[in-house]
């Protein structure tokens, strides 16, 4: 039995979710249109660049979860999922992990993005585990600020030992890892099987070196 775990955002969707969750904002009128579409294209930038501000760009993104009424959030996310999501899931992302799941494996999903919009995709996918930057949320309501590490670049490490510490040692016995993104070249080089999928230049050329999988569901 082997712990396979994948990325969310351009891995196992055709597109990356906090990106699109700004862009639904924008057009739904919930946000300031102009600033928050030129702050999300920066840090989408920056993001595929590598030089993210992490911080920085959670004090932004998490702003609009704090701002409204969670039972609101809620009825927006359907639509975000319905309109955004579901056009871009994979068939053959699904049936990688159908084949682990048939071979008795533990599939996790583990997204810088956070929690909120990226629980819908997990559902979607049947996959029951998931680690994703997790807001705060007190007394029914988002707080803006983040809970614990974020789960981004060496913190998805962070976050994976301290979810298999919880009394899950034994399924690091053999690991996989699917993803996209240099941004992810950490967790790559911890892992058994590493595959690189519609993955951006520089994580090709890391890929070729390391002599790590190379694949596409798209």
């Amino acid at each position: 039995m082997s712990l396979a775990i994948f990325d969310l955002d351009n891995t196992l969707i055709a597109g990356d979710s906090d990106f699109l969750w700004g862009q639904f904002l924008v057009e739904q009128g919930i946000v300031d249109g102009e600033h928050y579409e030129r702050n999300n294209s920066k840090f989408y930038q920056d993001y595929n660049a590598g030089t993210l501000d992490i911080d920085e760009y959670l004090a932004f993104a998490l702003k609009p979860l704090a701002d409204h009424d969670y039972q609101q959030l809620l009825e927006w996310r359907i639509k975000f999922v319905d309109t955004r999501i579901k056009p871009l899931l994979l068939p053959k992302a699904k049936r990688r992990i159908d084949w682990h799941k048939n071979k008795g494996d533990t599939v996790l999903i583990i997204t810088a993005t956070n929690q909120f919009v990226t629980e819908p995709s997990a559902e979607l996918y049947g996959v029951d585990h998931l680690l994703a930057t997790k807001p705060e949320f007190i007394d029914g309501q988002f707080t803006g600020k983040v809970e614990g590490t974020p789960c981004y670049q060496d913190g998805k490490i962070v976050n994976l030992d301290l979810w298999l510490s919880d009394g899950r040692e034994n399924l690091a016995c053999e690991s996989w890892f699917y993803s996209d993104s240099m941004n992810d070249i950490p967790l790559l080089k911890q892992v058994d099987y590493a595959v690189a999928v519609d993955a951006d230049q520089s994580l090709i050329e890391k890929a070729e070196q390391e002599g790590w999988l190379l694949t596409s569901f798209r």
